[in-house]
């Protein structure tokens, strides 16, 4: 049976594609009826325009006057309204009309590019399991994972997602804690060890003490977050509001004036309709639109309405490490061989030796090794061992692969050699898996995860852009600097848990340093929600990133980051130079109101040809490339110049 959750989705899904249907059939209707207004001539005994003043103008008036009473907010809405009943007041009903019509196409273009994403919470706290496997009198009983008590034993089987937080009582074992903090290799776990819920356990059964239950909960925190992260991000002021307060007193003298200095109030009234910002309204929503389409002709699906206009103000970058600059899965990067074994054992030849014995294990590490030789054949004997590592029999030496408290465990003493080089290899941010042969140390295998071929480039080029970049991740100092230093990076911030990303982001943001954030896992989601735009990889990310973002990357694809900047700049340019034309033909017009020389009906049709050039102009963003950008997109930006 369907969860309560997908039903009221779909419910919500259905209530806003239902509210929008209803707009466009009004927004039809009142066309077909202005239309007939035209062509009757004032010759039917009820003027259909009035269909357009009721369907359109209603609406309007209503909310311009909410938003009065309640909030004391003057907004464009208030002068369109007064435009409309003035017009109604003198018998110009196909000017009212018209203008109620015009406005609510405006409201409908916003519509269209504002989406807010709201199903991440939900999904986020269905990562749990919902059931439970708590002991009781040595039996195990499935309960609901919200009713497990503080203090109950809960077990918890390879391969099953952790349903409370609490410490480890019995067993050993690895866990993926990626969904938390990010990190690409596991952490081996034993008693005593705090584990938290939403993590998944890779391989050993485990025993845990519940401590964090109920709304308590790790994951349940991590919903809270992303929730207060989008209350806390400022919504942008469209310019045409930021300007209403001042058009509605510009507007409402200058009517004043006219009909005081003339006497005639058709004059007043038709200063009222040309100052009704049509094109002042659509000069947003037509250019966001355009370059909306265009950012998705290189992979860059925009979720926000507003979002290229929140890029445009950005100067920080900040880039989530695991999955988002690096691939997430950890690759061999170097083989070292003991001294004592090294006329012996060549660096290939221990690595097939480990690749083959690793063919069997179930752990990441162990797979990441096992593929990157060739010609392995299975170990004659294996054991696994979590936490640990593996045993196993291979071309009759025995052979043991893991950490040091598996070769400890088995009377493998490491000398000075050894520190030395695991020492180096852990400072540049690799994982180490130790190796003994026949009860010596004989080597090691390093690991680490590889960056993304097209980051470095990338970020270069957000550097001409004027973009700062910062790293943000979950992972261990030295790998973090490692990472920061391969790519150019000065400001990193290390072991990040989802709170400690989320209070960057917002020391940022308060400090004026508006941020743009990265990132692709589940703890990257309330930072994602909080930056004042949040980005998602959209084929390597987790589900919950992408619907806590604004914006979304297709294909992954860093090297488009430059371009989608770009972009929502000169998005900026176009809407600013549409605003401009847009005051400057209102406060034309206004004068040839003013003087007598235009009525209501050809100040309207004054407008209509502002609003033609404000839709040309912003189309030409759905085609606008840059300089040094390709349509399709591009795979590398050493050859992307300093500016666009």
């Amino acid at each position: 049976m369907e969860s309560s959750t997908t039903w009221d989705g779909r419910i919500e899904a259905f209530l806003a594609w239902g509210g929008m249907r209803r707009d466009i059939s009004c927004l039809a209707v009142s066309a077909a009826a202005l239309v007939a207004s035209m062509v009757a001539d004032g010759n039917l005994a009820i003027d259909p325009a009035w269909a357009a003043i009721v369907l359109c103008g209603i609406p309007i008036m209503l909310e311009a006057a909410v938003a009065l009473v309640t909030e004391h907010d003057i907004k464009a809405d208030l002068l369109v309204s007064l435009a409309l009943i003035a017009s109604v007041a003198i018998g110009e009903y196909f000017a009212a009309g018209e203008v109620a019509l015009i406005m609510q196409l405006g409201g409908l273009l916003e519509e269209l590019t504002v989406a807010r994403a709201q199903k991440g919470l939900s999904q986020l706290v269905e990562t749990v399991p919902s059931q439970a496997r708590v002991i009781v009198d040595g039996r195990e009983l499935m309960v609901p994972a919200e009713k497990v008590s503080k203090g109950e034993r809960v077990r918890v089987l390879p391969g099953e997602t952790i349903p409370v937080d609490g410490s480890i009582v019995s067993g050993t074992t690895s866990i993926d804690q990626s969904v938390m903090t990010g990190e690409s290799v596991p952490v081996d776990k034993g008693v005593g060890d705090a584990v938290l819920s939403g993590t998944l356990n890779q391989f050993g059964a485990i025993d845990i003490v519940a401590e964090g239950v109920g709304s308590d909960r790790a994951i349940e925190h991590m919903a809270r977050l992303v929730a207060s992260a989008d209350a806390q991000k400022a919504p942008i002021v469209r310019m045409a509001d930021r300007w209403a307060t001042w058009i509605v007193i510009g507007a409402l003298s200058a009517a004043a004036l006219s009909w005081l200095a003339t006497g005639e109030i058709i004059r007043a009234v038709t200063v009222l309709v040309v100052f009704c910002p049509y094109s002042l309204v659509l000069a947003t929503p037509t250019a966001v639109m355009a370059g909306i389409g265009n950012a998705s002709r290189h992979g860059c699906l925009v979720k926000e309405g507003d979002a290229l206009e929140r890029l445009a103000g950005t100067g920080c970058i900040c880039f989530d490490k695991t999955g988002t600059l690096t691939f997430g899965k950890p690759e061999v990067v170097s083989v070292k061989v003991a001294s004592s074994w090294q006329k012996r054992l060549s660096e290939e030849k221990l690595l097939e030796l480990v690749a083959s014995a690793e063919s069997l294990s179930e752990h990441p590490l162990g797979r990441a090794i096992a593929k990157s030789a060739e010609g392995i054949s299975a170990p004659e004997e294996f054991e696994m061992l979590p936490g640990r590592g593996i045993k196993a029999r291979m071309a009759g030496h025995r052979l043991l692969a893991g950490n040091e408290e598996l070769l400890a465990g088995e009377g493998v003493g490491l000398g000075e050699e050894a520190y030395a080089l695991m020492g180096s290899s852990q400072a540049s941010g690799q994982t180490v898996v130790l190796v003994a042969l026949d009860g010596s140390w004989a080597g090691l295998v390093a690991l680490a995860d590889e960056l993304r071929p097209d980051v470095a480039a990338g970020i270069r080029a957000l550097e001409d852009e004027g973009m700062v970049p910062v790293l943000l991740t979950g992972d261990a100092e030295p790998a973090a600097r490692s990472v920061a230093t391969r790519l150019g990076i000065a400001e990193v911030v290390a072991g990040c848990l989802p709170e400690d990303k989320l209070g960057c982001i917002a020391g940022f943001e308060d400090k004026g340093r508006h941020v743009t954030m990265i990132g692709d896992g589940i703890n990257d989601a309330p930072a994602l929600r909080r930056a004042s735009v949040g980005i998602a990889m959209g084929a390597a990310g987790s589900d919950i990133a992408v619907e806590a973002a604004d914006i979304a990357l297709v294909h992954d694809a860093l090297s488009e980051l430059p371009f989608l900047v770009a972009l929502s700049r000169h998005m900026m340019r176009v809407i600013k130079e549409n605003l401009t034309f847009s005051m400057v033909l209102n406060f034309v017009a206004v004068a040839l109101a003013m003087a007598g020389v235009m009525g209501p009906v050809v100040g309207a049709l004054v407008h209509n040809a502002g609003l033609v050039f404000v839709i040309v102009h912003s189309a030409f963003l759905l085609g606008w490339r840059g300089a040094g950008y390709k349509t399709e997109g591009f795979s590398s930006l050493a050859d992307v110049p300093s500016a666009c």
